[in-house]
């Protein structure tokens, strides 16, 4: 037994050490394997039956770069293993210590790997480095889960879940195939677009391999996607670059964030199932579910900025013949940004207009949700002017801008600016009377590293960090002045930031640029908070502009900004008949109060595309497909006799079981089918 060295005085628990021998270290979590040799490299693969290799050779997966050099090969020292009991059950924690040996500097490496019963398939990283040499060191990045990722044959070659945000608003669920890269920062891409979902998941149709950080607040990580075109692999990693050198002198101790690696059959869901529960066990707590959040909405951006209160009021009463519930008030009410005052032309009364245009809604049976995009201040707002140290500024001293607003932002971190917000949610909610709140914009994602002097933050990515904090002041402020008020964050195009989602009670496909993102956005957010009500935007941006059955079908609530009598989404009498028949399906059914079965279907292999969501003992599938002709696969049945109804048209097509579950099916771009036990019938 080797002495414990000094590098382990940190660790409080007795490790039972192992001496080194020549044999790789071999550690297991569920169908996920992991290869250690004696350079600290690594291979990753998986024990799911009739899968083929994920990574063939033993590659440097944990590294430092540096100004000098890059610190790849640590030849092991030590090795141990204990078992573990921790906020995530029970498990096995292995520590592995080597030794970085170049020119006269050396580096020390721990990497601490956690498996859990709970979580098979999954581990947990922690490395650190010590500067072990008389030398100083330039640090200018350091990298985890350097990953190879075989193809095997399909096509594309992988599909992947890469949660950026830039301006392109790219889907979240993509190819890699021929030429591709991807950066996927997790800080700010453009001057409005940022932040994103901490995880990167590219997978094959046998098999699939993610990684991610699981800290508790977001970081400023990069996790890139890279794919050659002439090439047969995939590479993937996650990793931080420091803005400037990081000294790294003899002594230092240098962390990277805790990560984590898994392997799973089918498309990202059970990846991002198992990392929200994770993260739920180590502190975050979302806010409860809303019941008024499940219901339909129609929102007055149809008649753009210039609306008038005449228009909103002329389409109270089509709104209410069609079932919709809520009214949204949209952008255009207010002069400034920031200031948030009544804009005259529009309310010639000011608040009393705004009141009485609250009061008729609520006379009619509907609800009234107000537009607003928090931390935008215009640089000619009353607010500015009085307080100019409100907002974010960058190291030269410039202020942060937000392009799509024309804005500055205000800094989440600053008492003056949650002041200035509590002051707003009273004149919203109490003052004008609003039910709830339609929190816009793509900048509320992520904030730049904030250098603003008495900001009160210990360093300016903290301004990032916290950020979500800002959301959790918002709802909880919001709820001691209405309770049961809605809250949903609309980060315009974005992926939306993991860290936010437990603040709002009504998520939304945020500005999809077709129905394949509602559908792949609604099976993210059902995965990361199963429940949740998870609106689907307006109508007009699906395809057709009318694509009704992706967002019902995959458990949306659905929304419209139609205009009537005129407008550029004139409600003709062609569409009044159709949407009022959708709305009628969603209320009947209301398939988004449903458990969606996320593992049942892979969102890309599989044809067609199918998403199942479980009512009691009734299972309703919608299904995708430009044009289908054949039979269709009906996974997820008991063994009993099911009745099959097409609900859309009211329609019985026959009866299936478990031990034949097929059906065939002849359908243009959809079918919406719902099984139940034949016995209801009798």
């Amino acid at each position: 037994m080797m002495k414990k060295s000094l590098f382990y005085l940190t660790i409080s628990t007795m490790f039972a050490f192992a001496s080194c021998s020549d044999k790789n270290i071999t550690i297991n979590s569920g169908n996920l394997i992991l290869e250690i040799n004696q350079q600290m490299e690594m291979k990753v693969n998986s024990a799911i039956c009739k899968s083929k290799p994920l990574t063939t050779d033993f590659v440097a997966s944990e590294f430092l770069i540096t100004k000098t050099f890059e610190a790849k090969q640590f030849g092991i020292e030590n090795n141990t293993s204990e078992s573990i009991n921790d906020l995530h059950g029970k498990g096995e924690k292995t520590v592995i210590t080597g030794l970085f040996d170049k020119d006269g500097f050396q580096i020390k490496k721990c990497l601490s790997i956690s498996v859990y019963d709970s979580f098979p398939g999954m581990a947990f990283y922690k490395v650190s480095y010590v500067n072990s040499g008389k030398r100083n060191l330039q640090v200018i990045k350091w990298v985890n889960h350097n990953y190879t990722i075989q193809s095997n044959g399909d096509k594309p070659k992988f599909w992947s879940f890469q949660g950026q945000s830039t301006r392109k608003r790219a889907d979240w669920i993509l190819p890699v195939d021929s030429t591709f890269s991807q950066n996927n920062y997790m800080g700010m891409n453009n001057t409005d677009y940022g932040g994103g979902m901490p995880i990167t998941d590219v997978w094959r149709h046998d098999v699939g391999i993610a990684i991610g950080h699981v800290e508790l607040v977001p970081k400023l990580v990069s996790l890139p996607v890279n794919k050659d075109e002439y090439s047969d692999f995939a590479t993937i990693g996650l990793e931080y670059n420091y803005e400037d050198n990081k000294n790294f002198l003899p002594g230092d101790t240098l962390q990277t964030i805790e990560t984590f690696v898994s392997v799973h059959t089918c498309d990202c869901f059970s990846t991002l199932s198992n990392y929200s529960k994770f993260m739920q066990q180590s502190g975050i707590k979302f806010v409860a579910e809303e019941p008024n959040a499940f219901e339909p909405v129609w929102c007055a951006w149809g008649y753009w900025q210039k609306f008038t209160m005449a228009e909103i009021e002329g389409t109270l009463q089509k709104v209410k013949d069609l079932g919709i519930k809520w009214v949204d008030i949209d952008d255009g009410y207010q002069i400034t940004e920031g200031d948030w005052n009544i804009a005259p032309n529009r309310f010639p009364n000011g608040q009393q207009a705004m009141r009485k245009l609250v009061e008729k809604i609520h006379a009619m049976g509907l609800k009234a949700k107000i537009w607003w995009a928090p931390l935008a201040v215009d640089p000619g707002a009353k607010l500015l002017k009085d307080n100019p140290d409100i907002i974010i500024r960058d190291k030269d001293g410039a202020p942060q801008y937000i392009t799509g607003w024309e804005c500055y932002y205000l800094s989440p971190v600053y008492q003056k600016t949650l002041d200035h917000t509590k002051s707003l949610l009273k004149m919203y909610l109490q003052d004008w009377g609003f039910d709830g709140l339609k929190m816009d914009g793509m900048h509320l994602n992520c904030v730049l590293p904030d250098y603003a002097d008495g900001h009160f933050v210990s360093s300016p990515e903290e301004a990032a960090e916290k950020l979500p904090m800002y959301f959790k002041a918002i709802y909880e402020m919001a709820n001691a002045i209405k309770p049961n008020v809605v809250i949903q964050n609309c980060p315009c195009g974005d992926c939306v930031s993991y860290f936010n989602i437990p603040y709002m009670n009504q998520a939304v496909a945020s500005d999809p640029g077709s129905s394949w993102q509602t559908r792949l956005k609604g099976k993210t957010y059902k995965a990361l908070r199963q429940g949740i009500a998870y609106y689907g935007d307006h109508i007009e941006l699906s395809d057709g502009g009318f694509d009704f059955a992706s967002q019902v079908g995959i458990g949306a609530v659905p929304g419209t900004k139609f205009t009537w009598p005129n407008g550029d989404f004139k409600l003709t009498p062609e569409k009044e008949i159709a949407m009022k028949k959708w709305i009628s399906i969603y209320n009947s059914e209301m398939i988004s109060k449903g458990k969606y079965l996320g593992n049942l279907y892979d969102i890309c292999y599989d044809k067609p595309e199918t998403h199942v969501i479980q009512k009691g003992d009734t299972l309703y599938y919608a299904i995708y497909d430009k044009n289908w002709n054949k039979e269709i696969e009906l996974r997820g049945l008991n063994d009993i006799k099911y009745t099959v109804v097409d609900y859309e048209n009211d329609k019985v097509l026959g009866t299936v079981e478990a031990s034949n579950p097929k059906l065939n099916a002849s359908f243009t771009n959809h079918l919406l089918i719902k099984v139940y036990p034949s016995e209801k019938n009798n």
